[in-house]
């Protein structure tokens, strides 16, 4: 995953920051610990994935007090991802209040590079292309590259391991970036259950 400019805050496309699209129903998820609204960080096109699909994975973490509020656990109440199907979406309303959106939209595009290892594809794409290695933004799909131990999230729904979507790098940004505490983000679905997971570790 390529930082490829700015973006369209509202773009359909795969992105970090900007404002989500969400289905008529959605309520704009608050952290568990602090009850303030949680900062929107990415969305993914499912169809970038695999062709057959439709809808979007969008990530939310809360930001309001960074460290305190446990944000870098899946089931901690600090964070929260989304599959949101191919019914009609449309830009949330913005909650006010709280840190709720990043300071840039960016864009994404995509290399393809024949490593297994995400860390090695990002170094030969540096090499091969003279590009930043801080505009690799992350992997989509394949085996993600764990900084610690494996956390693959296990689905409350059906008990069984979920399926991992993206590892997202920070940003290309230091002063527009999301916080990992200088590590990856990590999503996760379940797709019998349309269920959603997210994680980082530092």
């Amino acid at each position: 995953m390529i930082y490829d400019g700015a973006a369209d805050p509202v773009a359909p496309s795969t992105r970090t920051g900007g404002i989500p699209l969400v289905p008529p129903d959605f309520d704009w998820p608050r952290c568990a610990e602090c009850d303030g609204p949680m900062q929107f960080l990415a969305q993914i096109r499912l169809d970038d994935i695999d062709p057959a699909e439709e809808g979007l994975f969008s990530i939310f973490m809360c930001q309001n007090e960074p460290g305190l509020c446990l944000e870098w656990e899946p089931e901690s109440g600090g964070n929260r991802a989304f599959v949101f199907r191919s019914e009609p979406l449309a830009p949330a309303d913005v909650p006010v209040g709280g840190v709720v959106l990043l300071t840039e939209t960016a864009a994404i595009t995509y290399a393809a590079i024949s490593e297994v290892r995400y860390e090695r594809a990002r170094q030969r794409w540096h090499t091969e292309t003279g590009g930043l290695l801080r505009h690799v933004l992350g992997q989509l799909g394949g085996p993600p590259e764990w900084l610690q131990d494996d956390e693959t999230p296990t689905c409350g729904g059906c008990a069984k391991p979920m399926t991992f979507v993206v590892q997202l790098e920070e940003g290309h940004d230091h002063r527009t970036s999301m916080n990992f505490g200088s590590g990856c983000g990590y999503g996760f679905r379940c797709r019998p259950c349309d269920t959603a997971s997210f994680l980082w570790q530092p």
